[in-house]
This record gives C-alpha cells, structure tokens and sequence, in this order.
C-alpha cells in the first residue's frame, strides 16, 4: 500500500500530452496513407515522409525539454484503462528510452526517402503498392515510440507483440524471393518468445494479488512493481522470481537476438528490402535490448545477478560467433546482418555486466549500432539495386567508378569496426572497461572478437571496392541525390557522435544510475578500483 500510493503521488500528468502524440501521429498518418486512393501513390508517400517530420520534430522538442537534473521518468501521462485489472494507459521517458526515440525519429524518414523507389507501382497488385508499404513503415514507428514510453506492463506487453503484424507484412510482402519462408520464420521465432512472455507478465500479475504483497490488488504498474521487487516486498520465493525473470528475458533475448535464439535475423534480412532490414535491426530489435534494461533488470534484480553469468556467457559466444560466420559469408547483406549479432552481443553483454561504465556503454552503444547499421546496410543496399546481386564476388573496383559510394561505405564499415573517432567507439570501449572490472575473462574474449571484425570490413571493403574494375561495374553510378540525402546525416552522426558523445551520455547516465543502484543488488556495484562491495 505504502508503494502505491508512492507512484501515485509522483504521478503528474503532462498538460501536452506530448508522448501520445508522439505514437499516434505515425498510426494516425498511415491510416491516412492507406486511405488514399492507389493511383495518388506519389502524394501518399510524400505524406508518409511528411508525417515522420512531424514525428521527428515532437520528439526533438521532447529532447530539448528533458530535465537531464529532474525526475527518473518524465512527461508522465497517466489514465484509467481497465481498472478490473489493475491496468493503465501510463507513458514516460527516461533517459534510456529518450535517446532511442529520438533515433527512431531520425531514422525512419531516412528509411522512407531511401525507399522511395523499392517498390514499384503496380495496379493489379494493390497489396504491394508504395503506399502500403510507407504505412506500414509508419505503424512500426508508432508502435516502437510506444513500447519505448509504456510504464504499464501490460500495454507494454500488447504492443511489443503487435509490431510484429506489420513487420511480418513488410517482410512477406515487399522482400525478395524467399520473403515468405523469412517472414514466417521471423513471426514464428517472435511468437514463441511472445506467449512465454506472456505466461510471465500474468504470473507476475498473480504475484501481485496475493495476500504477502504490497499491494491492495493487483496491479501492471512498471514503477510500483519494480519499488518493490526492489525492496524485497514481493512477498514470493527466488524460485517464482528465477522463472518469471526467464519468462521476460526469452522474449527479449529473441526479439534482440542473442545467440543461439538469432538465426530468424539473417533470413529476414536479407529478404527484406533495405529499409525494411534497418527498420527492423537498427529499430525494432533494439526493443529487446531497451526492455531488458528496464524489465529484466528492475522487476527482478536478483534473478539478474544470478543468471548474469549464463547471459555474459551466452553474449560473448554471440559477439564471437557472428564476427566469424561474417568472415565466411558470400553475400554482402548477408555479412552485414551476422555482423549485427556480434553487436547485440556487446550490447547484451554491458547490460548483465551491471556496472555504471557498461550499462551505459550498452545504452549508448544501441544508437550508435543503429546509426552505423543502418550507414552500411543502405550504402550496400543502394550499390545492390543497381548492380542486381548480393554477390561479393560479382564486385571489384567500384572505388573508381563510384568514389563517393566507396568512400562513405568504408567510413560506415571503420565504424562498424569501431574505430576511434567514430560513434560505436566510446560505447564499445565502455562496455569492455565496465565489464573487465567484474569479468575478466567475458571482456578479454569480447576484445579478441575485434580483431574479426577488421577482418571481415577491410576484407570486404578490398573485394567490392578496391583492385581493378570488374566486367560489368561500367553500370555502377555514384550515389545520386536522393541517396546523399539519405547517407550524409547518418556519417554526420557517425562523426559527430564518435568525437562529442558528451550530450547523449549526460542523458543516459542518470537514468543507468537509476538502473544499477535500483535493478542490481548492492553486491554486484563495481566500485572505483574494480572490486565488488556491500
């Protein structure tokens, strides 16, 4: 009682209810999209891109407005919604889901202006016209803002499951020829991780109607079930908390993906169109990665440090595994996807690691992942559409006929590979420095994984791009217009973010020391000298 009526007090509704608009406005507008008759496709996709400016430009006054000072979660919005279930429409940003809104913002309009063209007008197939496939784009991004602001379990939940309905569609729709067996494996995966979720959400819930807990009924308030899970007020054994805590990190693991839960990632992306495949790597994965911070983390902190050391584990084999697998791979999308996993992994491994240092390496390192991501997937995916093959080999000597496309392809991989100056850097180097001080050996392995990764950009940069001209590049044009539109804000960040990280990290930092003093048992803060202490 005493805990609810804690939440409650701090509960003040925003008089702009700026985070509802932030949702809405795309699913409003892709309504609007999908309304239009098909013969206005041009119009219904200058709508769309006109949308997700309007989207960007809520979310850049909610980034101004931040209170890097103030409350945990701001912009609080807060109404009845089922009652009966103890269930509320609530919304608020920390800083955490405040930089990952902001890229979503900036994102999705790049993606729709680089797919402008990806799928062709064709009357007798209305199901695959531009304009479907531009509000599809803007449903994801609805649903994305959302899941990122819910502070109710439960609405939580329904949207995490409900981006999958679009998603599915733009795989299976508007992909290439193995869309549909990629796209019914990407719902499939997903699913499983959902209805384990799921069992999860309603057993924690069931905690919270009985009798030992704290509260009067039960409820799905994020904030109020975390204050007590972290005061030990539960009211229920390790056992219950160890098996709803794996209930909650299967779903995030997959939707992430961690290793051995991750091989629906490469099918789906390289049958998706590329604005699709960064929508779903550089976005919507990154809800998996968000919600173990929040969920996992907060709800059951000692669940997390005891299963910390399986997930490091299982991270560190993924970081490895997917550098390798890259090295091997023919196809150049294909290289692009595994060298994602390999990424999750860093993150993954800075979140469980439960040091300031690496959670806010992880957290940092979610934009910047997304940033050079979605750099390399496009460049690569601009050069494929002209060139008809995913092929490396069917390349060479593309720095001399397109040099603008080799130069920004190789700037995108450096930072793929980390490179000092570029943006995944600083979040790369403070998720191994966070994580040596608690796990020597999880860091060491993570570090030798960088070396495949020079491995597999520089080789794949000398095969595509250097050595003479191949038969068959005389094709190949420089990045027009539209595509420099696209490429130069994302190496903009990639530099801007590598050589000034100081403004993302001032708004991350105070909301991972929300995480780590609130969502990690004492035992496992890292002092100053590397140590663990009480």
């Amino acid at each position: 009682m005493v805990i609810e009526a804690a939440v409650s007090d701090s509960v003040t509704n925003a008089g702009f209810p700026a985070l509802t608009v932030l949702w809405l406005l795309p699913l409003i507008g892709a309504g609007v999209v999908l309304a239009l008759p098909a013969r206005s496709y041009q119009f219904a996709k200058s709508l769309a891109f006109a949308v997700s400016v309007a989207v960007l430009v809520v979310a850049a006054g909610l980034g101004v407005a931040f209170d890097r000072g103030g409350d945990q979660f701001q912009f609080v919005e807060s109404h009845s919604w089922i009652p009966a279930f103890g269930t509320t429409y609530t919304l608020g940003l920390d800083g955490i889901a405040l930089v990952l809104v902001l890229l979503t913002a900036v994102l999705v309009p790049l993606l729709l202006i680089a797919g402008w063209n990806d799928v062709p007008a064709d009357p007798a197939s209305p199901k695959r016209m531009p304009h479907t496939y531009f509000a599809l784009i803007l449903v994801v991004e609805s649903m994305v803002m959302i899941s990122f602001s819910a502070l109710d379990i439960l609405l939580f939940y329904i949207f995490f499951e409900a981006m999958l309905i679009p998603m599915y569609f733009l795989i299976g729709g508007f992909g290439g020829v193995g869309r549909s067996r990629a796209a019914v494996k990407f719902l499939l995966y997903n699913l499983l991780g959902g209805l384990v979720m799921l069992a999860a959400v309603i057993g924690l819930y069931v905690v919270t109607t009985r009798d030992e807990s704290p509260f009067t009924s039960g409820t799905f308030d994020f904030r109020a079930i975390a204050s007590a899970a972290n005061s030990g007020e539960l009211g229920v054994g390790p056992g219950v908390l160890n098996a709803l805590f794996l209930g909650f990190m299967f779903a995030f693991a997959v939707k992430a993906p961690l290793w051995p839960l991750h091989s629906w990632l490469p099918d789906s992306a390289v049958e998706s169109t590329p604005s699709t495949a960064v929508l779903m790597m550089a976005v919507v994965d990154k809800v998996g990665t968000f919600a173990m911070i929040r969920y996992c983390l907060q709800l059951f902190p000692e669940s997390s440090s005891t299963f910390a050391p399986w997930i490091i584990t299982l991270a560190v084999i993924g970081i490895v595994y997917g550098a390798i697998l890259a090295i091997a791979q023919t196809d150049v999308m294909r290289l692009i996807a595994y060298t994602s996993i390999s990424h999750f992994g860093f993150i993954i491994l800075g979140i469980f690691a439960m040091t300031s240092q690496s959670q806010a390496g992880s957290a940092l390192y979610m934009v910047n992942h997304g940033v050079s991501t979605a750099a390399l997937f496009l460049i690569a995916g601009f050069l494929v559409s002209q060139r008809g093959t995913r092929s490396i080999a069917a390349y060479g000597g593309v720095q001399k006929v397109a040099p603008v496309l080799a130069g920004t392809f190789l700037v995108a991989g450096l930072a793929t590979l980390s490179l000092p100056g570029l943006a995944p850097f600083i979040s790369e180097f403070l998720v191994l420095v966070g994580t040596y001080s608690r796990y020597h050996v999880a860091a060491i392995a993570a570090t030798a994984a960088l070396v495949l990764s020079a491995i597999y950009i520089l080789w794949l940069y000398q095969r595509m791009m250097g050595g003479p001209v191949k038969e068959g590049q005389g094709t190949i044009r420089d990045l027009a217009r539209r595509e420099l539109v696209v490429v130069a804000p994302l190496i903009a960040l990639l530099l801007l973010l590598g050589i000034y990280p100081k403004p993302a990290l001032d708004v991350i930092t105070p909301a991972v020391s929300h995480t780590v003093v609130d969502g990690a048992p004492t035992p496992l803060v890292a002092d100053h000298e590397g140590g663990a202490h009480k």
